[in-house]
């Protein structure tokens, strides 16, 4: 495949983890932008945010997907707000397709509860606010989505199965 698949959805949703089975299973390289970032700026996100405020990691989230956006072959793991801003799932349209990853807030809240870098649930981990949390998303992920694959009570592996048989690259 020569161009990119994007992983967005909100956090809890599988996108890390099925960036990498997605990697193991077509060849192709497999990168995770909250991981990048913590690794270039040397901090975890939460730092960053405490730090910095969500804005500035916005901005070096959108340098990273521009980034990629020139890069081929990639499944690029996109953090939860990556595809709230226009720039961002222009970049990613540019560079491949986007596959929205879902799950309900029960199912988010399970994945993530033992979590301790998730500054937008700090002090706020419960499934209603999660869901809130969704639901102020919900239409920026749909309309910036080329493919939806929803993970709850599905393996990796048969996630992965449903991408590659719905992306087209």
């Amino acid at each position: 495949m020569k161009k990119n698949i994007y992983l967005i959805g909100f956090m809890g949703t599988g996108k890390t983890t099925i960036s990498r089975e997605l990697s193991e299973t077509t060849g192709m390289k497999e990168t995770d932008l909250d991981q990048e970032i913590e690794k270039r700026r040397q901090m975890k996100i939460g730092e960053i945010f405490s730090s910095f405020g969500e804005g500035h990691f916005r901005e070096l989230e959108t340098a990273l997907i521009k980034e990629y956006e020139k890069k081929q072959g990639y499944v690029v793991s996109c953090g939860g707000g990556a595809a709230l801003r226009e720039e961002n799932v222009r970049n990613m349209k540019k560079g491949g397709q986007i596959v929205l990853l879902s799950a309900s807030a029960k199912t988010v809240y399970e994945r993530v509860r033992y979590g301790k870098n998730r500054p937008l649930l700090e002090g706020n981990m419960n499934v209603d606010y999660i869901s809130g949390l969704m639901e102020q998303r919900r239409q920026a992920y749909e309309s910036a989505a080329d493919i939806t694959v929803a993970t709850d009570g599905r393996t990796p592996k048969e996630i992965t199965e449903e991408i590659i048989k719905m992306v087209k690259l």
